[in-house]
């Protein structure tokens, strides 16, 4: 197994993205009543997304696999898109498509009135879709494993533990 491209997202470039998803939001005339971050990657970025929209945010983390923090805020995050409640969700990259749909199926049948989701980087042959992105690439095309902002003070051997999780993303 080929050790991945490693691109380093810098903060120039992550604030571009967070301004083009700021005004796509704006310019889609949705109002979101909630910014939903996911653990871990989708922490910061809905943190900035947060503030630019001059939203309140929530968090759910699906990466530690603690049921407290992440299936039991499921349920509450699907109880207040029931209730009509609108929902960003925000998430670094959409690679596979697996932590979408995950979302998607533990909120029901909540609609584009009240859920969508938002991401930095969206991988055009992903298995999900979302409704905004900064970037979109081809993973059969790019094949780097992207280094945002609030992963760099991790060692290059944790990042590529991270990326040997699943390291067919980048295959």
């Amino acid at each position: 197994m080929q050790k991945p491209i490693l691109t380093d997202i810098d903060m120039e470039r992550f604030l571009a993205q967070i301004d083009l998803l700021a005004n796509a939001v704006v310019a889609s005339g949705w109002r979101p009543d909630w910014i939903v971050g996911i653990g871990r990657g989708g922490l910061a970025p809905a943190t900035w997304l947060s503030h630019a929209l001059g939203r309140p945010m929530l968090s759910v983390d699906l990466s530690a696999q603690v049921p407290a923090f992440s299936d039991a805020l499921l349920e509450a995050l699907r109880a207040r898109a029931q209730a009509g409640e609108r929902l960003l969700i925000v998430d670094d990259i959409n690679d596979t498509g697996r932590t979408i749909l995950r979302l998607r199926r533990a909120l029901g049948d909540a609609d584009a009135t009240v859920l969508r989701l938002a991401v930095l980087i969206d991988n055009s042959r992903s298995g999900a879709r979302v409704d905004y992105s900064a970037e979109t690439i081809d993973r059969a095309v790019t094949k780097d494993w992207f280094v945002f902002p609030w992963e760099k003070p991790a060692s290059e051997a944790n990042i590529l533990a991270d990326w040997g999780e699943e390291p067919d993303r980048t295959a």
